[in-house]
């Protein structure tokens, strides 16, 4: 038998394979022990937290009850002792509230430790569960701070002292976090009637000798958000953290990442955005240097059903005169179009509505257009006359995709006799196929252009409905929420991308688009010649009458049956309105007799054609000076 051996190059091969494979190796390893120590430092970051505030509730304790409770305290807390010998150091709150918002501030702390958001709702079928942005600790406000004699402290485990008054019909709420009668860090909440929106502002009187006032000091805001929606992964999808920053520019973190974070300089305000409800954090002063993260809680729908999201905002607060002094703002409340953008501070780029056009379009057309119409009649009803309204208006759009496909189609038989006549020689048929279609006077991209001219329609709609919160738990036939899935039947098991249930409105939907575009796209198909080098359109076109409904039916399961009935809507009335043109407006017999005369006329090559044409030309003489050779 014949010795088979190993050439060069497989023997590179073979090391660079096996390189790789070290290499992954290596790297998995080095991953694995850097996660083991994020998660030790973390643990011991966690415990060297907790031991400090065991200290300082024990010092507490003891202030309470011991005569030595200065000496204690002072040991623990230096200047700020004093703060923790007032009668306000337990765990206390103070409550405030008005029509739309109830809150309780804690006197640990100084911060919101519950925000309510009255008359509105979790989706909890038989109970009726309020809508709770902060509770049982799942947000917290904290400045670490350090004192002239080096001690570290977090305002979190510091005890506040709350004053509160009245400003007219307004509700005030001062903490202050004191090192002396007339030294403290202040936390300041107004609340005024009917807002969902209250002024805040962190401010220091006489710290200057107490706390080190070289750098800025930092602010953490951070929210775990609760799910409120019926559908889990459809909520996480539009939750997300959003920023405004340079003087009016906004972005966000993405909503999609494990993990994602962004330093950004002037910023101007943070918006963790829960779907439906959004808690917003907005400064007159600029705040350079904010750090931002968005970590995703969800990575199995079917156990991660409680949060959503965890939203930190690393917020530095510098030093002016040796005082911090901010005024800021803090929403709580809907993410709804229309009450954000009445604050006229920049507040409806909250609202997914999407960029350029596309927003241009929701913001100035739909939302006004669905507002009147939904003023008076029912949800349901208001979005199938929105649906007629917006095939109404692209109808004539839909007339010339109708039109431009009748005119393939008679002109199919004289197509085909060129694809015999040059089936040989390809250019020669490219050549004929474009004369033919220029003394047709026929173009073959109109029929693709109306297509075209409806995306952003398309696109404005598909952002439009999730961000409708005025559909948020609005029933209509069968769906009892059009801003979530209408499901009819539960599965006793999980499809991979389609879900546990049956949604009705994307069936309806998908049938509709079946037989639309095999009204549509079935003709573009058989009427599209195959060109040389290119792929098959017509094949193409075919496979996606069948693919397209089918992914429609998948993806829109899970989403808001509001978008489904749109779609639904839609797809019928653009079928009728084709039958309407096929059987009544469009003549293919006078098409063809005015096809006919148009090629008795010598009728000017157009631009695009005169390039085509010259690019044919030149690409044929290269080919017969390589034949040559």
């Amino acid at each position: 038998m014949e010795e088979k051996k190993l050439d060069g190059k497989t023997i590179l091969g073979f090391v660079l394979i096996t390189g790789l494979m070290i290499w992954m190796m290596f790297n998995n390893i080095s991953e694995e022990k850097k996660s083991i120590k994020e998660d030790a430092k973390k643990a011991t970051t966690e415990k060297v937290e907790k031991a400090k505030q065991q200290e300082i509730q024990n010092a507490v304790a003891t202030a309470t009850s011991d005569s030595t409770k200065a000496k204690a305290l002072q040991g623990v807390l230096g200047s700020f002792a004093y703060s923790a010998s007032l009668p306000s150091a337990k765990d206390a709150v103070t409550e405030i509230k008005n029509e739309v918002l109830t809150l309780k501030i804690a006197n640990k702390g100084g911060y919101i430790s519950e925000a309510i958001v009255n008359n509105f709702e979790q989706f909890h079928k038989g109970s009726k569960k309020p809508i709770e942005i902060i509770k049982n600790n799942n947000a917290n406000l904290n400045i670490q701070f350090q004192t002239k004699d080096n001690r570290v402290l977090n305002t979190k485990d510091l005890y506040f002292e709350p004053t509160v008054t009245k400003e007219g019909a307004n509700q005030v709420v001062a903490m202050r976090l004191k090192a002396g009668e007339n030294q403290f860090l202040e936390y300041r909440y107004v609340l005024k009637p009917k807002e969902y929106m209250m002024d805040f502002s962190v401010r220091t009187q006489g710290l200057s000798n107490v706390i080190n006032t070289s750098k800025p000091l930092d602010l953490d805001w951070n929210l775990k958000a609760y799910r409120n929606e019926k559908s889990v992964s459809y909520e996480n999808r539009y939750t997300d953290l959003r920023y405004e920053y340079e003087s009016g520019k906004d972005n966000s973190l993405s909503a999609a990442s494990k993990l994602d974070e962004e330093t950004v300089e002037d910023l101007t305000y943070v918006a963790f955005k829960q779907d439906f409800f959004t808690s917003i954090l907005l400064t007159e002063t600029p705040i350079k240097g904010a750090q931002l993260k968005s970590e995703n809680l969800v990575h199995d729908e079917k156990v991660d059903t409680v949060y959503t999201k965890n939203f930190a905002a690393k917020l530095p607060l510098a030093f002016k005169g040796g005082e911090l002094n901010y005024n800021m703002n803090w929403y709580y409340g809907p993410a709804d179009y229309k009450i954000l953008d009445g604050y006229k501070k920049n507040l409806d780029e909250v609202m997914p509505l999407g960029w350029g056009i596309f927003g241009w379009i929701n913001r100035y057309v739909f939302i006004p257009a669905y507002g009147v119409l939904s003023g008076f009649i029912p949800h349901g009803i208001a979005i199938i006359i929105f649906t007629m309204l917006v095939r109404l208006v692209m109808s004539p759009v839909t007339y010339k995709s109708y039109l431009s496909q009748a005119k393939m189609k008679v002109l199919r038989p004289e197509i085909a006799e060129i694809n015999n006549k040059f089936a040989k020689d390809p250019m020669k048929k490219q050549q004929a196929t474009m004369k033919l279609y220029s003394k047709a006077g026929v173009n073959p991209m109109a029929g693709c252009l109306p297509a075209f001219a409806q995306i952003p329609i398309f696109y404005a709609l598909f952002q439009f409905f999730p961000s409708m919160f005025d559909l948020r738990q609005k029933s209509f036939l069968w769906a009892d929420d059009l801003s979530s899935y209408d499901s009819i039947f539960k599965l006793p098991f999980h499809v991979p991308f389609y879900g546990d249930h049956v949604s009705l409105f994307p069936i309806l939907a998908s049938i509709a688009i079946f037989f639309y575009m095999r009204m549509t796209t079935g003709d573009q198909a058989m009427s599209t010649p195959p060109q040389e080098g290119m792929p098959d359109m017509g094949k193409i076109m075919k496979v996606m009458i069948y693919v397209s409904p089918i992914m429609m039916l998948f993806f829109f399961n899970n989403y808001a049956s509001g978008l489904s009935l749109y779609y639904f809507i839609s797809n019928t009335i653009t079928i009728g309105i084709m039958l309407v043109i096929k059987n009544y407006i469009i003549n293919e017999k006078k098409i063809h007799a005015q096809i006919q005369e148009n090629k008795t006329k010598d009728k000017p090559q157009s631009k695009f054609q005169r390039k085509m044409q010259e690019m044919m030309e030149q690409a044929e003489a290269q080919k017969k000076a390589n034949q040559k050779k």
